[in-house]
């Protein structure tokens, strides 16, 4: 039987090319992103250890992360760098005075920063030997006008020694001239560096002489980081400031690199679990024919003496042998996808190492186990199959394989699946809670996908009888033969067509709930945005007090109304603590903005000691007005503020803002002193036409290249750009399953074409022409293209209004359905059809007309 076996699997090797694909697919994308994931983390991991301090004293921490910044840095009195110094242990203790919160620019007003997202940095000039760069070229900087920029951005953007920058900081602007060049001696995490002499950091970056951002110690021989670190807590008092040793800071930033390396992990897994998910349609259904196809072949094996047992072990051992070639492949495929990945990095700023690729045991474990699990899983229904081929089978031309059985199991099953799963989705709809509306779309999502899979082949000869209905008037015998082949084995149609059903499932549920967001945030900017314009920086973050100033002084600018941010954590009556993001306005935002209030107003909410919030979010924790609620400012700074309006906005937790906390600026000046604003709402001087007062704004900033002005189209384009990334996501994960669903298509005809082989001899010795022969298997595959798209788009329409119904709870109660990308997926759809169906065709038609009708 393992001779039998081998033989069978070689014999065969073409046909399951295909389906190895989708092995190799799957296990690339799980390959890939665990090697790239263990290479970034190992890197970053080395470069933390090596530049982190024994001892870093820094501000206490606020429990304030991950909200909104607002503008305002954290520091510590830089006296304690003396203090410190005389702690038994330390050989050294130094000042650190190190921000993000700037922008650089050239002499044109172009940034020199990063675009990538990573930060420019400037911080002040201390080397040792933990620091992550030396000096390659020219001099330290001394005194406020000099500075070093990192080799890395000074190759980028084309700057010299000698080249005049200017810092835009929160104390204000300043200029400096370049006296060096800093090379990283270890990873570039894709920052652009500034170094500035320490007195001209703490003065022109922290606008206080006597301030730092934190002290760095450097212990004496033989005193461990732990033991330091308790004798600096017990000289300083354990509870004043945050300490931590060279592993925990180390293990802080890691944590924080977490995060985007967390996201990059799951996006690549989720392109696996889309891979994997295809690829069990394709294998399923590749097996399925096979043994259809080898009906006498095992049925001779049966004869010969070979039991049920043998034969589903023979059929499991080549879904083994494929899955060990596939993982194997796919493995290769994954550390190459990993090595593209690391270059891509690099094209992005972040220059690892390709030589120093990490390959854990983890990596070739994960690669076999979904390798190997998927062919199994999938091979595991046409082995049984296989098994219960009768003996007399071998003497027989014995009908196909499920072509005629009957699909009752299937109809309860799908039947009792799809209820569970639509009772989830209408219990998602009603939901109040969106925990619960969460929880009960993810489930229904699962079985009402379980049950259309389940249920396709019972959908199959409806649905294709309209699809194809037109084919016979339009094509005429041909049309009728091609529609009446898809309709001839409903469960290879309808495993055919489940392949391409699961990714425009996915695309149509995610389209409608991107238009939903982007709809109900349109109507929200036309419903509240008064001001003629807004001043904001790209990504929501703070700009320099210069910046508020230059924009009142502009000319044609009338009223000015400032945004800031602040970071908060609030006491509420039912005992909850919530962490969120509160907004801080002037006085006369009502001439900007346009509020709704269930109760009070802009005047009550802006007045000093009081706050305002969603009305919604006050009912769920039993907050009325005039409640007085404790907030804790960033700092540690507490304050007990008076509810005094409840607004009823539909997005207020937009943003990730929750509760649309807002107050006054005063108040945020009082708790939040050296924050930052956000935003301007700038209306028109009386008399100034909004084309004119826009091109004095653009003229205003033209220094000032972080910060743009925007009106209400434009802060819509905005909004869309970042719904959008998210599509974009999808649309990337649709089209590799399209590929592996015209790889599917592509296998299923090609396989068919040879089950077919005697047929087609007849057809063509009757008369049938080559091109005929070729539209027929076209138009074949077109209708089992479109028949999928049909099941996907109903499915993921049905999804995309239940997401929806999850988003009104967050004040999105807009829905739109995106008929334009029906219309586009549909005749895609046919396009994919007709390129799926090409080699299949082609083969078909070069057949030797008297050599197929002699096939056995």
């Amino acid at each position: 039987m393992l001779k039998a076996t081998l033989r069978s699997f070689l014999a065969h090797k073409g046909r399951l090319v295909l389906s190895a694909l989708a092995v190799v697919l799957s296990v690339a994308f799980v390959a890939g992103s665990l090697i790239f994931s263990d290479t970034v983390t190992r890197t970053f991991d080395r470069l933390f250890a090596s530049t982190s301090a024994d001892v870093t004293v820094g501000p206490k921490d606020d429990d304030l992360e991950g909200q909104m910044p607002s503008g305002a840095v954290d520091t510590v009195p830089a006296s304690l760098a003396e203090r410190v110094a005389k702690v038994d242990g330390v050989a050294d203790a130094h000042v650190d005075a190190a921000v993000e919160n700037i922008t650089v620019v050239d002499r044109d007003n172009e940034s020199v920063g990063p675009t990538t997202g990573a930060p420019t940095i400037a911080t002040d000039w201390h080397p040792t030997d933990r620091s992550p760069v030396e000096l390659t070229s020219g001099h330290a900087p001394e005194g406020p006008g000099q500075a070093l920029l990192d080799a890395d951005t000074a190759k980028k953007k084309d700057v010299a020694i000698g080249d005049t920058l200017t810092v835009l900081a929160a104390p204000g602007s300043f200029k400096v001239r370049i006296v060096g060049i800093a090379t990283f001696t270890t990873t570039n995490p894709g920052a652009a560096l500034v170094f500035l002499d320490t007195p001209t950091a703490q003065t022109r970056l922290l606008g206080d002489p006597d301030a730092a951002t934190s002290i760095s110690v450097t212990a004496d021989p033989g005193v461990g980081d732990t033991q330091l670190k308790e004798r600096i807590a017990a000289a300083l008092g354990p509870g004043t400031y945050e300490y931590q040793t060279a592993d925990e800071q180390a293990d802080s930033a890691a944590a924080s690199l977490g995060g985007f390396l967390d996201v990059i992990k799951y996006v690549m897994l989720g392109f696996a679990g889309i891979a994997t998910l295809v690829g069990v349609f394709l294998i399923v259904n590749t097996f399925s024919m096979l043994i259809a196809q080898r009906t006498r072949e095992l049925g001779l094996l049966r004869a010969l003496g070979a039991d049920r047992r043998q034969v589903r072990r023979s059929v499991l051992t080549e879904a083994a042998l494929l899955g060990l070639v596939g993982s194997t492949l796919g493995l290769a495929a994954g550390i190459g996808l990993a090595f593209g990945l690391i270059e891509l990095m690099g094209a992005f700023g972040m220059n690892l190492k390709s030589t120093e690729m990490v390959v854990g045991v983890g990596t070739p474990i994960a690669a076999y186990v979904v390798g190997l699990g998927v062919t199994f899983v999938a091979a595991y229904l046409p082995a049984r199959r296989a098994a219960t081929v009768s003996p007399m089978a071998a003497l027989t031309d014995a009908e196909i394989a499920g072509v005629g059985r009957p699909l009752r199991t299937r109809a309860v099953v799908g039947a009792v699946v799809g209820a569970a799963g639509a009772a989830a989705l209408v219990g998602c709809a009603v939901s109040s809670d969106t925990g619960s509306a969460a929880s009960l779309l993810g489930l229904g999502v699962v079985l009402t996908l379980i049950a259309t899979v389940i249920a396709g082949p019972l959908l199959v000869r409806p649905v294709i009888r309209v699809l194809g209905g037109a084919f016979p008037a339009l094509f005429g015998s041909v049309g009728r033969m091609s529609q009446r082949n898809a309709l001839r084995n409903p469960r290879r149609t309808g495993a055919t067509a489940a392949a391409l059903m699961v990714g425009l499932a996915l695309v149509a549920g995610m389209s409608v709930a991107s238009a939903s967001m982007t709809k109900s945030f349109d109507d929200e900017i036309d419903k509240t945005l008064g001001a003629d314009f807004v001043v904001q920086n790209q990504n929501f973050l703070p700009f320099p007090q210069e910046v508020t100033d230059k924009i009142r002084d502009t000319e044609g600018a009338g009223l000015v109304v400032r945004q800031r941010f602040a970071p908060v954590a609030v006491r509420l009556p039912d005992g909850k603590r919530i962490e969120t993001t509160a907004a801080a306005y002037d006085p006369r935002l009502d001439e900007v903005a346009n509020v709704t209030y269930a109760e009070g107003d802009s005047a009550a909410a802006l007045a000093d000691g009081a706050l305002g919030m969603d009305v919604d979010f006050a009912r769920d924790h039993d907050v009325t007005i005039g409640d007085t609620v404790p907030v804790r400012f960033p700092g540690g700074k507490d304050a007990e503020l008076k509810v005094a309006a409840l607004t009823d906005q539909d997005t207020a937790d937009g943003f990730g803002m929750r509760g649309g906390l807002f107050f006054g600026t005063g108040t945020v000046e009082r708790y939040v002193p050296d924050g930052q604003d956000s935003a301007l709402y700038v209306n028109a001087a009386s008399g100034v036409g909004a084309d004119e007062l826009r091109a004095n704004l653009e003229r205003t900033l033209d220094a000032y290249p972080q910060v743009q002005v925007r009106d209400q189209a434009d802060y819509k384009e905005l909004v869309r750009g970042q719904i959008a990334v998210l599509l974009y996501l999808v649309y990337a994960l649709l089209g590799l399953a399209i590929v592996i669903a015209v790889l599917g298509v592509v296998n299923t005809l090609a396989l068919s074409v040879v089950e077919r082989t005697r047929e087609i001899g007849l057809l063509r010795a009757i008369g049938l022409g080559r091109r005929q022969l070729r539209r027929m298997i076209r138009l074949e595959s077109v209708v089992i293209a479109v028949f999928g798209a049909v099941l996907g788009l109903a499915l993921g329409l049905v999804w995309g209004v239940c997401v929806q119904q999850v988003l009104a709870l967050q004040g999105m109660k807009a829905l739109a359905i995106p008929w334009g990308t029906v219309v586009a997926v549909v005749i895609g759809s046919a396009v994919v059809g007709v390129v799926a169906a090409l080699l299949p065709a082609l083969r078909a038609s070069r057949m030797n007309v008297l050599a197929a009708i002699a096939h056995e």
